[in-house]
């Protein structure tokens, strides 16, 4: 038995030199085994890499170089402005209810939101009563405006007196008709093939800049025939005698000239309820003198604005320079001065519409934008007039 177990456990050198080959072969086969995991591994991961930016970038077509990620509607719109197909407004049309004002056979095809976007913000920005009056969005035709003007009726009451009746309320209504507002700018068909020319901005542009000089003049010197009622084509009286449905006005005491005295009385002749919203309205000329007015301790009523793009101040109250104002002359209305977002209205639709026309102008392309806006004085307390003259 112990001979056995001494062959058996015998540690000769062949036996040792086998088990150390054995084990390194295992060892050499284990780190192969390893690496091959190792790189099989990395080139799962690669495979998943580049699957998934292949789901996340946008697909490009053999022939656009650049990958097109516009609306539908401004897509469609950019195919129309440059080539006049409006295949893909009709589409619209028909794919949504939502749209269906789209195509208008007679008044064009509704601009896409972004281009439309972009001449609101220029309006807004212009230097015209709309910058600083009620501007309300409506579908109908008109809009109308409720004043009241008298309380309705308060008082005090306890739990033992008896309480008397209010008063009824006056009501008068102002309704403001919307009118069609249109611009017509053209270019050349050369200019709308280019297509590394941002047509779209362009036209905006050109719309947006007719559209604010139409608007600013009638707001001021609108007659309401086909236009908006502009501030100064209302029946003007002395302030000491003013009644509704007229302006009221305070004159400077010197003909064609202004003084500070005028300036002061003009702004208390505003009631209270509207001086803390109320700016002034007076063209480039008329700042240019009024600019120059000091007190009685000699310090100049007018002040520059602190920072880019405030508004100067005039008695502590922001400037708008309106160039469509009247200059200085004798007997004018060259400042106006009240609380514009309630004393005056402008109502608009909010769509924008735009009408190819390539044959009228021919070699250029004309484009026929229209839009529907409104004005007219709101509340005949809310503004008064500086008038240059002696009574």
């Amino acid at each position: 038995m112990d001979q056995i177990e001494t062959k058996t456990a015998g540690d000769t050198p062949e036996a040792v030199q086998a088990v150390r080959e054995a084990v390194t072969g295992f060892a050499q086969d284990f780190k192969g085994f390893q690496a091959e995991i190792t790189t099989k591994l990395k080139q799962t991961e690669e495979r998943m890499n580049m699957f998934d930016r292949k789901m996340t970038l946008p697909a490009r077509t053999p022939l656009a170089g650049v990958v097109n990620t516009s609306a539908p509607h401004q897509k469609a719109m950019n195919a129309y402005i440059r080539n006049g197909d409006d295949d893909g407004l009709r589409g619209l049309e028909l794919e949504s209810k939502a749209l269906s004002s789209a195509v208008n056979s007679d008044g064009g095809y509704l601009v896409d939101p972004q281009t439309s976007d972009r001449v609101k913000s220029v309006l807004n920005a212009t230097a015209s009563i709309r910058a600083i009056a009620s501007v309300v969005q409506v579908e109908a035709t008109s809009y109308d405006v409720l004043v009241d003007h008298a309380d309705v009726g308060a008082g005090w009451a306890t739990e033992s007196s008896s309480v008397g009746e209010t008063s009824t309320p006056q009501i008068d209504r102002i309704t403001i008709p919307l009118h069609e507002l249109s611009a017509l700018p053209k270019a050349s068909q050369r200019l709308l093939d280019d297509s590394a020319f941002d047509i779209e901005v362009w036209l905006a542009g050109r719309i947006a800049d007719k559209f604010s000089r139409a608007e600013a003049s009638a707001f001021i010197h609108g007659d309401g025939v086909d236009k908006p009622k502009g501030v100064l084509a209302h029946n003007m009286v002395d302030n000491d005698a003013w009644i509704w449905g007229n302006l009221g006005y305070v004159p400077t005491g010197v003909d064609g000239e202004v003084t500070a005295d005028s300036v002061v009385d003009l702004v208390y002749a505003l009631g209270a309820q509207y001086r803390s919203n109320a700016s002034f309205v007076m063209s480039s000329k008329t700042a240019g003198r009024v600019r120059k007015l000091k007190d009685l301790d000699g310090r100049f009523l007018w002040s520059d604005g602190l920072a880019l793009g405030e508004p100067a101040r005039l008695m502590g109250y922001p400037v708008l320079v309106a160039e469509d104002m009247p200059d200085v002359a004798m007997n004018s209305y060259s400042v106006a001065f009240g609380d514009f977002a309630a004393g005056y209205t402008v109502a608009e639709r909010p769509d924008l519409r735009i009408l190819r026309d390539p044959f009228s102008a021919k070699p250029h392309v004309l484009f026929y934008a229209t839009k529907r806006v409104g004005g007219d004085v709101s509340d005949f307390a809310a503004i008064k007039l500086l008038k240059f003259g002696t009574a």
